[in-house]
C-alpha cells in the first residue's frame, strides 16, 4: 500500500488530502478567513464558574467563551486561586485540606486569569473545549509540562522497544515534566531525540514568559498552520510521496523537513502543470461526492448517510446488485462491501459522536461475527478513538468516534436557504390551498373588485395548470378577478395577496 499527502495551497484556503492507493482518504481545509483553532493557548479569564456541572465558562477572546470540566481543570489549582509566578511548578493533585475529587468551585473563582488550551473546536453553537493540561507536539515528541508521564505511542507494539524508548527519555527529560514517544521516532537517535527535546522547554519557557507579561483574555501561542501540521504528524517514512502546487510553500516545507526530518526531504515534490493538481489525482470529485447522502458500492449496493443533531445514521441498501447465489450470501456481500465503505467516509467526512449503523438484516450467526470482525479491522487505521459495540438483534452497529472538528459537511456547507436546513420545504400545491384560504378569510373583510397575487414561478405556474379551475371558482365565490404574478427573485415559500379597487 502507498499512500501520497497532496496540498493545493492558495491565497484563500490551504487544501490536505491522503489518498491510498489512488483512493481519498482523509481531507482536511483550513481557510484564511476560518483557521483551526486546536492546540492554541490562550490566557483566559473565568466568566462563570458552575457546580452543579462541574465546569466553568471561560472567556480566551473568541466569540463564545470556552468550556472547562473540572477533570481539565485541576492541572492549574494553586492556593488563593492566583496566578502562578514564572516557573511554579504547578500540580495536578490538591492540596490535603481539599477533598480528593475537588469540585469546580473548589479549584475556579470567577475572574481568575488561567491557562488553557483548545482541545475541541467550537462546534455549532457550542463554544470551544478547553483544557490546562498543555500539551506540544513535535516531530518526535509531545511535551506534557505538567505532569511527571512518559508515554509510548500504541502502534508501537513491541514491548523491548518501548521499554528502550521509555528509558531514553527518562535519562534525558527534566525532573518533573511528561513527554509521550510518537510512532515516527521509533528508531531515533539521541540526538535528534534531545534536540526536539531542548527545542520543546525552550518553547514552553517563552510561553510562560509571555503569559505573564499579557492581559486576559489574549492569545499566547498560535499552533501551526495546516500544512506545517500534516507535515509534522503525516508525513513519515511510510509516505511514498507529498506533492505541493504552490513553489513558495514548497520552499518552506523542504525548509521544515531539513530540520525536523532531513530523510524525507526527497520525498517532496512541486508540483507545476496547468492542469490543478486535484484533478489530476481524481480528488476534486471524491471530495465532492463525500457531501452527498447516497454513496454507490462498486457491487450495485449504497449507503445512505444522515448526519442529525444528536447523531449520525448510515443505511445500507442492496440496490441494484442481485447476487448470483442465494439471498443470505448477496446481503452478506453487501453488507461486508459497505463496512469498508463506511470505515472510509467516517475519516473523509470526519463524522464524530455517536453513530448508528444499520446493516441489511443476517440471520447467520457466523456471518454477524464476521462483519462486526472485518469493521474492526477496517477501522483500526482510524486516528481517532473508536468505541464499536457488537451488533444488536436488530442488525445495528452503534458506535462512538471522538471528533475535536467540525465535519466536512459543516465545513464546507450551511443551511439551505430555502429549508433552513430541516430537508424539506412545503410542497407548491399546499403553498397555493394557502394562498387560497387567506383569500376566502379576507375576501369577507376587504373591499375592491380586482386581487393581484405575486408569488414564486414555480407557484404561478401551478396556480395557472393545476390549480386553475380552483382559481375560477374563487373568483366566482369571492367575486373578484385575479391576476397571478411571478417573481423570480421571491421566496418560494413567500407570497403577497394585494387587494384593488
Amino acid at each position: 500500500m502507498y499512500t501520497d499527502i497532496l496540498i493545493n495551497a492558495t491565497s484563500y484556503e490551504n487544501r490536505i488530502a491522503l489518498v491510498e492507493n489512488g483512493n481519498l482518504r482523509e481531507f482536511h481545509l483550513e481557510r484564511v478567513s476560518e483557521k483551526g483553532l486546536i492546540g492554541n493557548i490562550y490566557l483566559g479569564r473565568v466568566v462563570r464558574v458552575l457546580p452543579g456541572i462541574d465546569a466553568a465558562f471561560v472567556d480566551v477572546g473568541l466569540d463564545r467563551t470556552g468550556f472547562l470540566y473540572v477533570d481539565e481543570a485541576l492541572y492549574i489549582f494553586a492556593e488563593n486561586f492566583q496566578r502562578l509566578p514564572l516557573g511554579h511548578k504547578l500540580r495536578s493533585i490538591p492540596p490535603p485540606h481539599l477533598s480528593a475529587a475537588p469540585a469546580i468551585n473548589e479549584i475556579l473563582r470567577e475572574g481568575q486569569e488561567i491557562l488553557v488550551q483548545i482541545a475541541k473546536e467550537p462546534i455549532g453553537s457550542k463554544g470551544a473545549r478547553l483544557t490546562c493540561n498543555i500539551t506540544l507536539p513535535c516531530r518526535n515528541l509531545v511535551f506534557m509540562p505538567l505532569t511527571d508521564h512518559i508515554g509510548i505511542s500504541r502502534k508501537i507494539e513491541d514491548e523491548v522497544t518501548r521499554q528502550q524508548l521509555r528509558d531514553k527519555i527518562e535519562v534525558l527529560r527534566p525532573p518533573g515534566t511528561g513527554f509521550i514517544m510518537r510512532t515516527v521516532a521509533e528508531n531515533i537517535g539521541n540526538e535528534a531525540l534531545e534536540a526536539d527535546m531542548e527545542f520543546l522547554l525552550l518553547l514552553w519557557d517563552e510561553i510562560l514568559t509571555k503569559a505573564q507579561k499579557s492581559p486576559a483574555p489574549c492569545l499566547i501561542y498560535k499552533d501551526l498552520d495546516i500544512i506545517l501540521r500534516s507535515v509534522r504528524d503525516f508525513f513519515t517514512e511510510d509516505i511514498n510521496e507529498l506533492v505541493i502546487d504552490n513553489h513558495e510553500v514548497y520552499e518552506q516545507l523542504l525548509s521544515y523537513a531539513k530540520t525536523f526530518a532531513p530523510q524525507l526531504q526527497d520525498k517532496i515534490t512541486f508540483y507545476e502543470s496547468d492542469l490543478p493538481l486535484f484533478e489530476r489525482y481524481g480528488v476534486e470529485a471524491d471530495i465532492n461526492s463525500a457531501l452527498d447522502k447516497k454513496v454507490w458500492l462498486r457491487s450495485g449496493g449504497y449507503i445512505i448517510i444522515e448526519p442529525t443533531e444528536a447523531l449520525t445514521v448510515i443505511d445500507v441498501n442492496t440496490g441494484r446488485y442481485v447476487g448470483a447465489s442465494d439471498l443470505a450470501e448477496t446481503i452478506f456481500k453487501t453488507n461486508m462491501e459497505a463496512v469498508r465503505e463506511i470505515a472510509r467516509q467516517l475519516r473523509l467526512r470526519n463524522l464524530g459522536g455517536i453513530i448508528i449503523i444499520d446493516f441489511i438484516d443476517m440471520d447467520n450467526e457466523q456471518h454477524r461475527e464476521e462483519l462486526y470482525t472485518a469493521f474492526q479491522e477496517a477501522m483500526r487505521n482510524d486516528k481517532s478513538k473508536v468505541n464499536i459495540l457488537k451488533l444488536s438483534e436488530f442488525g445495528l452497529v452503534q458506535m462512538t468516534r471522538k471528533r475535536l472538528s467540525e465535519s466536512l459537511i459543516q465545513t464546507m456547507c450551511e443551511p439551505c436557504l430555502y429549508c433552513g436546513g430541516d430537508g424539506f420545504i412545503k410542497s407548491r400545491r399546499t403553498i397555493c390551498h394557502e394562498i387560497f384560504r387567506k383569500i376566502s378569510r379576507d375576501s369577507r373583510k376587504i373591499g375592491g373588485s380586482h386581487v393581484t397575487i405575486k408569488v414564486h414561478p414555480h407557484i404561478a405556474e401551478m396556480l395557472l395548470n393545476e390549480e386553475s379551475y380552483t382559481i375560477e371558482l374563487l373568483e366566482q365565490k369571492t367575486e373578484k378577478r385575479f391576476t397571478i404574478i411571478p417573481v423570480p427573485d421571491m421566496h418560494i415559500k413567500r407570497y403577497d395577496v394585494i387587494w384593488n379597487e
